[in-house]
C-alpha cells in the first residue's frame, strides 16, 4: 500500500501514543522514510498547538503594548488576513518573554480557544497545505490524535457543537487527505471507565484536574450537567460513541486495534502493517 499518512486515534489512556511511536520505530527497520508527530508537537504540519490567531485590530493591540516588536515581527505568520503567532515555541525559548498581561491576552486568542467555526476554517487550511506538501514528499507521516480527537475535543467537548457539523468537518478533512491514501488506526478500549481511571491514577494531579475541568465545566459536560470523575467518564463514553460513528462513515483504509488488555506488542503491529501492505 502506497500510503503517505498513518493516523492513530483513540481516547486518552488507550495507548495511541505508544502505538504511534512503535509504528515509527518499526519503519526505521525498513527503507521507508517516515516522520512522527505526537500530540503536543509544536511543529506539527497539520495542527495548531500553541498558536494564537489575531485579526488586524487585535494584532495591533498586542503589537502596540509589546516592547520587543522585532520578536513578534520575525515569528508571526500572515495567513489569509490573520496573524498567527507560535507563542508556545517563543516561550520555550524564553519563558519570561511575555508578561502575565501579555500571556492572558494571547491565550484568549489561542486557536483551540476560538469558536468552532473559526477553528474549523483554520484547520481545513492547515490540512490542505499539509496534504500538498506530503504529496510532494517520498515519506510516510505518522500523526497521533490530530484527525478525530482535536476537532471533537474543541467542537464537542468545548463548544457542544451539533454532531452534524462535526461529522461534516471530519468528512472535509478526509476529502483533503484522500489522495495521500491514508490509513486510520483506532486504538480502542472496551471499558472506557477502567482505561480512564488507569490514566487518572498514573498521570500527574495537574493533568487529571485540568482534564476533568475541561470535560465537565464547559460545552458538552456543562450542557448535560456532568461533574467530577463520573461526569468525565460519561463525556468520554459519548465522545467514543461519536468517534466510532464517524469511523464507520469514513471510506479511507481503517482498522480498529483492540488494546483493552494493554498487550499490543511490536510483533502485533508488524503483522498489522504487513497486512495492509505498508511493510
Amino acid at each position: 500500500m502506497n500510503t503517505k499518512l498513518i493516523i492513530v486515534e483513540g481516547l486518552p489512556g488507550s495507548g495511541k501514543s505508544t502505538t504511534a511511536s512503535t509504528i515509527y520505530e518499526i519503519l526505521q527497520n525498513y527503507p521507508i522514510k517516515s516522520e512522527l508527530f505526537l500530540e503536543g508537537n509544536l511543529d506539527h504540519p497539520a495542527d495548531y498547538d500553541g498558536v494564537a490567531c489575531f485579526s488586524h485590530s487585535e494584532w495591533g493591540l498586542l503589537e502596540n503594548n509589546f516592547v520587543n516588536k522585532k520578536i513578534l515581527h520575525s515569528n508571526v505568520e500572515y495567513n489569509t488576513g490573520l496573524f498567527l503567532l507560535p507563542y508556545r515555541k517563543l516561550m520555550n525559548q524564553d519563558n519570561d518573554l511575555f508578561t502575565n498581561m501579555d500571556f492572558s491576552f494571547i491565550f484568549k486568542h489561542d486557536i483551540y480557544e476560538l469558536p468552532f467555526e473559526q477553528y474549523a476554517a483554520l484547520a481545513v487550511k492547515k490540512w490542505a497545505d499539509f496534504a500538498e506538501t506530503a504529496w510532494q514528499n517520498d515519506k510516510i507521516y505518522i500523526f497521533e490524535c490530530s484527525f478525530l480527537q482535536n476537532p471533537l475535543t474543541i467542537g464537542m467537548i468545548k463548544w457542544a457543537e451539533v454532531q452534524d457539523r462535526l461529522i461534516k468537518h471530519i468528512a472535509l478533512l478526509e476529502e483533503i487527505i484522500y489522495k495521500l491514501n491514508p490509513v486510520l488506526l483506532y486504538v480502542s478500549q472496551e471499558d472506557v471507565k477502567s482505561s480512564f481511571l488507569k490514566a487518572y491514577n498514573e498521570r500527574p494531579v495537574d493533568w487529571s484536574t485540568g482534564f476533568i475541568d475541561y470535560y465537565t465545566k464547559q460545552g458538552f459536560g456543562k450542557k448535560h450537567q456532568l461533574h467530577g470523575i463520573d461526569g468525565t467518564i460519561q463525556v468520554l463514553q459519548a465522545r467514543k460513541k461519536l468517534e466510532l460513528e464517524i469511523y464507520e462513515s469514513l471510506s479511507i483504509q481503517k482498522l480498529i486495534l483492540n488494546n483493552s488488555s494493554y498487550n499490543l506488542q511490536s510483533s502485533d503491529i508488524v503483522k498489522m502493517l504487513t497486512s495492509i501492505h505498508i511493510i
